[in-house]
């Protein structure tokens, strides 16, 4: 019987093909379980933030415009110039800026649900602020379920931070809610896990595609009639299909095939797959998560905004507004009772995307006739002599 690997000789007569009784299947590989990576602050950091650049845009894009909200300190609805918590908050450590330090904070909100920042405490006052890494945190629960101390561990080092400490507890622990747990927050970048896979998966099918010349797999079938081939002359196949046609340096490469063989694709295309639809609706799912407009981060098909500038304004009303406030919140409780029960706010007038909003809030009370200027300005939030 003559070998696949051998070409026919000239004159030489080709048997006959033969239909055999017996019924040919073709077995596909059942569909496995999906695999998801990791819930844990690691995983999802390594998985998301480092590799997948929907989820970087998005927290950088939070976490930097958030940083650009300078927090102001106010006292009795007036906003003072100067005062020591403003220093503070602008130069909490020799290490960082006050901005640098925030965009930390809101980048481990957004990524691990938790943010931490210690108070460097002496003679009785702040002295410094220090932002810390979530995943090294611990929370020490007491006896009526609250923490009573955070642990931090570094190198191998386990240092104990007191809640019960004075002015001020050593740890400011900001969460986002989680419906689940009574200590620890939870992260938009866990809430988008699955459409996070779903994008990564398919960025690296779309690889694995591209290095396999940007074609999809089939097989290479032999025909019955020409006999079976032995296990080397299989491998041999194998081997030369892999060395000679796999690969994008191999793209185009035309194949010749030996008597009894033919290519048959097996795979489904791209079309079948609907794979670019998957990746988008996956990426528009990743920014719901984070509230990022899919419009702000280039993610075609998406239509619910009539321009950037709408989106934008949106970005800030509905994500980055809230966040600032919540952590100016945390602040003003962890802080309030050591510089003389002040009040820390975010300051907003200087943002341009809200600057439309701030217009019309401005001619809506100046044209208020029933209002005293007085009135006014402490609406505003300006006292005599500021605007």
């Amino acid at each position: 019987m003559p070998s696949w690997l051998s070409r026919r000789s000239g004159g030489s007569a080709v048997p006959a093909e033969t239909k055999s009784d017996a019924q040919t299947f073709v077995t596909l590989t059942a569909l496995r379980e999906a695999s998801w990576s990791g819930r844990g602050f690691n995983s999802l950091v390594s998985e998301g933030f480092a590799k997948n650049p929907i989820v970087y845009r998005c927290v950088r894009l939070i976490a930097e415009s958030a940083a650009r909200v300078p927090f102001a300190v106010s006292e009795g609805g007036q906003r003072l110039a100067e005062h020591p918590l403003l220093t503070l908050l602008t130069r909490p450590n020799p290490q960082m800026p006050g901005a640098e330090l925030f965009e930390c904070l809101y980048a481990y909100l957004e990524t691990a649900g938790n943010a931490y920042l210690k108070a460097a405490i002496s003679d009785g006052e702040v002295r410094g602020l220090f932002e810390l890494r979530p995943d090294r945190m611990q929370a020490v629960i007491g006896q009526d379920g609250y923490a009573t101390a955070y642990t931090y561990t570094s190198s191998g080092r386990t240092t104990r931070l007191d809640q019960l400490a004075t002015p001020v507890p050593e740890v400011l622990h900001l969460t986002l809610f989680h419906p689940l747990d009574d200590h620890y927050g939870f992260a938009p970048l866990a809430a988008a896990q699955q459409a996070l896979d779903i994008h990564n998966a398919a960025a690296a099918w779309n690889k694995s595609l591209l290095d396999n010349a940007a074609r999809p797999s089939g097989a290479l079938v032999y025909s019955s009639a020409a006999g079976s081939l032995t296990p080397q002359q299989f491998e041999r196949l194998k081997a030369e299909l892999e060395e000679g046609f796999q690969g994008a340096m191999n793209a185009g490469r035309p194949m010749v095939l030996e008597g009894g063989l033919d290519w048959k694709t097996i795979a489904m295309t791209p079309k079948d797959m609907d794979f670019i639809e998957a990746k988008n609706a996956a990426a528009r799912d990743i920014a719901l998560a984070f509230g990022v407009p899919p419009m702000l981060l280039g993610i075609p098909g998406d239509n619910t905004y009539s321009n950037l500038v709408e989106a934008n304004r949106s970005l800030w009303r509905q994500t980055i507004i809230p966040l600032v406030r919540r952590v100016a919140a945390g602040l003003t409780h962890w802080l309030s009772p050591a510089f003389g029960g002040v009040e820390i706010v975010p300051d907003l007038e200087h943002i341009e995307a809200l600057a439309e909003d701030r217009a019309a809030m401005w001619a809506r009370i100046g044209s208020a006739s029933f209002l005293t200027d007085a009135e006014k300005r402490q609406m505003l939030g300006i006292g005599e002599g500021q605007g």
